[in-house]
C-alpha cells in the first residue's frame, strides 16, 4: 500500500499564510489577468486540472501555491493517504516537471464510505488536494507536468492514469487568480490542523494479541460527531470505531477493531474530523487500556426492542428441538418417560420440569460466561466452544459411555454416578438425571442454528449484558418447551406404548444414534486437534469403556471408573492445547476465504458466493449437502463468474470472527452474495433454499453501470 508523505504544521501555516496574502493582493488588483489552471481532462468518471493561485512566477519567487482538482461522477469515490481494507491512494509522478525542486502534497481530511461491506477512508463528488511547490530557480519560468494514477470506485472500482501540465511563465505583476485561489484556500482548510482545530493529548492502546486498538484524544470545544481514522504501518486495516464522549463531549474514546495487520509497527498517526475541523495526532502508547466514559444511550434499554427480540429468541429456541443436534438427546429422555410413567403423573411432571431447568441452568451459565468473556475483550459466538479440543474430548468420552451403557456394555445403579442419572433414569429415585439431560440436550444444541436463531443471538452479543441475559432466557425457554408442555399435561406419556421386549430394540437403536453422534464428534475432533491428539482420545476413550464393562462385572465400579476417567484426562491433555490455528483446507472446487479480494472480483464484474462453515456445524452440512452441492446451485457455483469462497470456521480464526461480527453475526451458518448489483452483500437465512441463493446470485450479477 503506498502512502505520501504526510506534512508539517510548518508547511502547512506557511501555504495558508501565502494564500491569505495572495487573496489580499487580488482584491487590491482590478481584476484578475487569466484564469491560473490546467486543461481538464475528463471522461465519463473524472475531470482533472492542475491549478495556481499565482498567474505566473513573480519576480524571486521560489515558492508556487497550487492545488490538483479532481471531480467525480456521481456516485464515485477516490481514496485517501491511508484508504481502509482495501484500496489505492492516488499518486503523482512529477519527473516532467520544469525548474520545479519538489511537490509537497496534502491531504484534506477524509470521509468513510463502506465499499463491499468493507470500511474505506476517502473522497466523493469532489476533492482539491493542495500543492506546496519549490522552485529550482527563483522567479524563473515554470512548468508542473505529473501524472496521476488513481482509483476510482463506484459498484466497480476502475483504476485511471491522467497527464496533467501547466505552464507558468516569467514576469512581475502577473497577479493572483481569485478563483484557484480560493479553491486552494478552501481546500487547505481540509487539511488537517491540531492547533487550528483546538484537539490534543492523545493516548492509544493496543492489545496483546493486535486485534483491538483504543484511542482517546482531548478538545478544547465539545465534539459534535467526530470520525477517527488511525494509521499504524502500512498493512494495517481498521474496522469502523465504536466512539463515545465524555467529560461534557471534550473526551473522545473510540475502539477500532483491527482488520488485517501483518507488520509490528508502532508508528502511529490518527486523523479525527468533526464537522469542519480535523487534526492528526501522534498518540502516546498506553500501558492500560482506557475505560470508556459512561454512555446515557447505551444505559437506557429499548424495552420494545429486547421484548421483540426475546420473542424472536423463543421462537428460535423452539426450532432447535427438530434439529439433529437435539434428537439424539430427546430419545433418551423418551426413552426415560416411558420407563417412569407407571410412578404416578406427578413423578412424571417434576422430571420433564427439571429437564427444563437442566436447559435453561446451561443458558444461564452460558451467557455469564459470554458476559465475562466480552469484559474481557476475547471473541464470543454461538457454538464456538466446539472449536475446543478440551471440550470436543469430554463430549466424545460422555457420548461414548452412555452408548456403551444403551448398548448393556455395564450398568452402573450407583445414585451418585451423573452418567447412570442420565442414562437409566428408571433406577433412581431422584431427577438429577432428568436436570442432567435436559443440560446435555443443551449442550448439544449448540452447533446448530436455526431461523430466527442468529438475529437474537447477534443482538444479544452487540449489546448490553442484559441483553445477554434476556435473549438466552428466552432461548432456553424456547429450547425447553417441549418439557414443559409435557409436564403441563403428563397424561400424554401413558399414551406411550406399555414397556416390553421391543424396548430394548428401542434401547439398542438409541445407543446406535449416540455412537453416531460420538463418531461425528471425533471427525470435528480429528480437524480441530489433529490426528494424534483425535485418535490418541478415541483410543483412551475405548480403554476407559473397556475398564468399565470390567469393573461393572467385579462391583468396583466406583474405583475403575476414577481412575479410567482421570487417566484418560490426564494422558490425552498435553496434545489437546488448540496450537494449530491455520485455517482448515477447502475443498477443491472452492476458493479459501478472503474478505480483502471480495471487492477486487467485484470490481471485474465477478460475483462472490461466501459460504462460513464448519466441521461441528451440523446446519451448515445440511445447507452444503440439500442446496450448495446439488442441481441448479452446484451448477451456478461452477460458472467462470461466480467466485465460491469457503471461510472454515472449525478452528478458531480471528479473521472469519471479525467478518462475521461486522455482519452483525455471532454464529454460523453464514451466507452472503457480493457481486457488481449488491456490492454491500446480500445476506441469506441460515437455513438456504435453492429459490434464495439463485435469486441472491442473479441480483448480484446485475450492474446498471456501463463503461466505454
Amino acid at each position: 500500500m503506498r502512502r505520501s508523505k504526510i506534512v508539517t504544521r510548518t508547511w502547512s501555516r506557511t501555504v495558508s499564510a501565502a494564500l491569505a496574502a495572495g487573496l489580499s493582493i487580488a482584491a487590491a488588483l482590478p481584476s484578475a489577468v487569466s484564469a491560473a489552471s490546467s486543461p481538464r481532462v475528463e471522461n465519463e468518471i473524472l475531470q482533472a486540472r492542475l491549478l495556481t493561485a499565482e498567474n505566473g512566477v513573480s519576480q524571486d519567487a521560489s515558492t508556487l501555491s497550487a492545488g490538483l482538482s479532481i471531480d467525480l461522477a456521481e456516485g464515485w469515490k477516490t481514496y485517501w493517504r491511508s484508504p481502509g481494507e482495501v484500496g489505492i491512494p492516488p499518486s503523482v509522478d512529477w519527473s516532467a516537471s520544469e525548474n520545479v525542486a519538489d511537490v509537497e502534497f496534502y491531504w484534506p481530511a477524509p470521509d468513510r464510505f463502506r465499499a463491499f461491506g468493507i470500511e474505506n477512508f476517502g473522497y466523493a463528488d469532489q476533492v482539491t488536494f493542495p500543492l506546496g511547490v519549490t522552485l529550482q530557480e527563483p522567479g524563473a519560468p515554470a512548468r508542473l507536468a505529473g501524472t496521476l494514477d488513481i482509483l476510482v470506485c463506484s459498484d466497480i472500482c476502475v483504476p485511471q492514469t491522467v497527464d496533467l501540465a501547466l505552464d507558468l511563465p516569467a514576469g512581475s505583476g502577473g497577479g493572483i487568480d481569485t478563483g484557484s485561489a480560493e479553491v486552494i484556500a478552501a481546500a487547505m482548510a481540509r487539511v488537517p490542523d491540531a492547533a487550528r482545530a483546538g484537539m490534543g493529548e492523545a493516548g492509544a492502546y493496543l492489545d496483546a494479541d493486535a486485534e483491538t486498538m483504543v484511542v482517546t484524544v482531548r478538545a478544547e470545544q465539545p465534539f459534535a460527531a467526530p470520525d477517527v481514522f488511525p494509521e499504524l504501518g502500512a498493512t494495517t486495516a481498521f474496522g469502523a470505531p465504536d466512539i463515545r464522549l465524555g467529560d461534557g463531549g471534550r473526551l473522545l474514546w473510540a475502539e477500532l477493531p483491527i482488520l488485517a495487520r501483518s507488520d509490528s509497527s508502532r508508528d502511529l498517526a490518527v486523523t479525527v474530523t468533526d464537522g469542519d475541523r480535523a487534526a492528526t495526532l501522534t498518540p502516546a502508547w498506553l500501558t492500560a487500556a482506557p475505560a470508556p466514559p459512561f454512555s446515557i444511550s447505551r444505559a437506557v434499554p429499548d424495552l420494545g426492542a429486547l421484548a421483540w427480540i426475546a420473542l424472536v429468541a423463543f421462537l428460535g429456541g423452539a426450532i432447535l428441538n427438530v434439529m439433529p443436534c437435539v434428537l439424539p438427546v430427546l430419545s433418551i429422555k423418551m426413552s426415560s418417560a416411558m420407563q417412569a410413567r407407571e410412578r404416578g403423573e406427578d413423578h412424571v411432571r417434576r422430571g420433564f420440569l427439571m429437564s427444563a431447568l437442566g436447559v435453561m441452568t446451561f443458558m444461564w451459565a452460558l451467557a455469564a460466561v459470554l458476559v465475562a468473556l466480552k469484559a474481557a475483550g476475547y471473541a464470543v459466538g454461538w457454538g464456538l466452544q466446539f472449536q475446543n479440543p478440551v471440550f470436543l474430548s469430554a463430549m466424545f468420552l460422555v457420548l461414548v459411555l452412555f452408548a456403551g451403557n444403551l448398548f448393556g456394555a455395564f450398568e452402573i445403579s450407583l445414585p451418585q454416578s451423573w452418567t447412570t442419572r442420565l442414562a437409566n433414569a428408571e433406577a433412581r429415585p431422584g431427577h438429577s438425571g432428568d436436570f442432567a439431560t435436559g443440560a446435555f440436550a443443551a449442550i448439544l444444541a449448540t452447533p446448530c442454528s436455526a431461523p430466527f436463531l442468529g438475529t437474537a443471538v447477534a443482538f444479544a452479543l452487540a449489546g448490553r449484558s442484559m441483553d445477554v441475559a434476556v435473549v438466552f432466557t428466552a432461548l432456553g425457554l424456547g429450547l425447553s418447551l417441549p418439557y414443559l408442555a409435557l409436564a403441563l399435561r403428563p397424561g400424554w406419556v401413558r399414551r406411550l406404548p406399555k414397556p416390553g421386549r421391543w424396548m430394548v430394540a428401542i434401547r439398542i437403536v438409541l445407543g446406535a444414534l449416540l455412537a453416531l453422534t460420538a463418531a461425528w464428534l471425533l471427525w470435528v475432533l480429528l480437524g480441530v486437534a489433529g490426528a494424534t491428539a483425535g485418535w490418541l482420545v478415541a483410543g483412551l476413550s475405548a480403554l476407559t469403556l473397556a475398564i468399565l464393562v470390567l469393573s461393572s462385572r467385579m462391583k468396583n465400579i466406583v474405583v475403575a471408573g476414577t481412575v479410567a476417567l482421570l487417566g484418560t484426562a490426564t494422558l490425552a491433555a498435553p496434545v489437546l492445547a488448540p496450537t494449530d490455528t491455520a485455517p482448515a483446507a477447502v475443498a477443491a472446487s472452492w476458493t479459501p476465504f478472503d474478505r480483502a479480494e471480495i471487492p477486487v472480483h467485484v470490481s471485474k464484474g465477478h460475483v462472490v458466493f461466501v459460504d462460513v462453515t464448519a466441521d461441528w456445524c451440523l446446519t451448515c452440512k445440511a445447507n452444503k449437502t440439500l442446496v450448495l452441492d446439488r442441481g441448479a446451485v452446484a451448477q451456478a457455483l461452477a460458472r467462470e463468474d461466480i467466485i465460491p469462497m469457503q471461510a472454515d470456521w472449525t478452528r478458531p480464526d480471528p479473521a472469519i470472527s471479525r467478518y462475521l461480527e461486522s455482519n452483525g453475526r455471532y454464529g454460523i451458518p453464514f451466507n452472503a452474495v457480493y457481486g457488481p448489483g449488491a456490492p454491500e452483500g446480500i445476506v441469506l437465512s441460515e437455513i438456504l433454499s435453492e429459490s434464495a441463493v439463485l435469486d441472491a446470485i442473479a441480483k448480484a450479477g446485475r450492474s446498471e453501470i456501463a463503461l466505454d
